[in-house]
């Protein structure tokens, strides 16, 4: 599954660029500079939030069948690719260093960069409560389809809440990881840097193949479910809660299948509903079968202005 998530967000919101041009209803719209921004910004929250998320994922493949990290008779590194994992388990503090230098699965993203795993040598990762440190080192990730580009640096944690290997899933059944990030550096293809925050909450189920659903945890004023937030590239703050939980099945290859997402503090509030079919409906992957999921984008401008599009990803 490692690889999957990467491959969703990009695709959603390449589609997405565009965001305010399409069958919008004009009522004082925002300036074609402030609808350019807002696209920019949609689809650059989208790219982080989705390999912050992609991350995880690997770190998991990396660290599942390790017998450092996890206490069994395997010692093995799982496979992500393009990307070589090396381990270092003689120090109180053990370590994976992954070193990213190519294209992902899908031949969508090129990425090249180092993330180092890291824990104390008494903890086990199947352990209840178990904290992995990532350390993000000059990841650039680049979408070939248009060759831009963000890099992420800094550090976050991993806490397995609930405990267990995912390989296990089936038998457990619930598994619950939370991701905290704090003062990561996201440097845009413009040179622009900036501070972003990451809280969520991904729990693990398992119901005819593996289900993950995610959500924000962070609260402010009155909006919670905040996933990020911190100031744009373009100097506003802003802050992405989601506001249905995001939902990724297994039995639909890994797809995105329902959720959605409100990107607030801007000139326009955006949100964002996946798992529809063309007419802007819920539908189900049985549906969908090898064609496409559609997403529903709403915004509203402060001045009252609104607009909608619907897209495939």
């Amino acid at each position: 599954m490692q690889s999957k998530t990467r491959l969703i967000t990009a695709i959603t919101f390449l589609m997405a660029v565009s965001l305010v041009s399409c069958k919008k209803t004009d009522t004082n719209p925002p300036t074609t500079d402030e609808t350019t921004n807002l696209s920019v910004h949609s689809d650059d929250e989208s790219r982080f939030s989705n390999e912050i998320d992609a991350i995880a994922t690997d770190a998991n493949t990396v660290i599942e069948d390790n017998a450092s990290f996890n206490g069994r008779i395997e010692n093995t590194l799982g496979t992500i690719c393009n990307a070589t994992a090396v381990a270092d388990s003689t120090n109180e503090i053990k370590k994976i260093t992954v070193t990213y230098h190519g294209l992902d699965c899908f031949g969508k993203n090129s990425v090249n960069g180092i993330v180092v795993l890291s824990m104390s040598k008494a903890t086990h990762w199947k352990d209840v409560g178990a904290v992995l440190t990532v350390n993000i080192q000059n990841l650039k990730i680049t979408r070939v389809l248009d060759n831009k580009s963000i890099t992420i640096n800094g550090t976050k944690t991993i806490t397995n809440v609930s405990g267990g290997r995912l390989r296990d899933l089936a038998s457990r059944g619930t598994i619950t990881h939370t991701i905290i990030g704090t003062d990561l550096s996201v440097t845009f293809d413009n040179g622009t840097q900036r501070t972003w925050q990451v809280a969520k909450k991904r729990v693990f189920t398992y119901n005819n193949g593996a289900v993950i659903t995610t959500t924000g945890m962070h609260t402010e004023g009155a909006v919670d479910g905040i996933a990020e937030w911190g100031t744009n590239r373009f100097g506003n703050t802003f802050a992405t809660a989601i506001s249905e939980p995001m939902v990724i099945r297994q039995d639909c290859d890994f797809r995105l299948v329902s959720g959605q997402v409100t990107h607030s503090k801007l000139i326009a509030i955006v949100t964002v509903t996946f798992g529809l079919n063309a007419a802007g409906e819920p539908t189900t992957c049985a549906n969908v079968g090898t064609g496409s999921y559609y997403f529903k984008l709403v915004w509203q401008g402060l001045n009252g202005a609104t607009g909608t599009v619907i897209l495939p990803y």
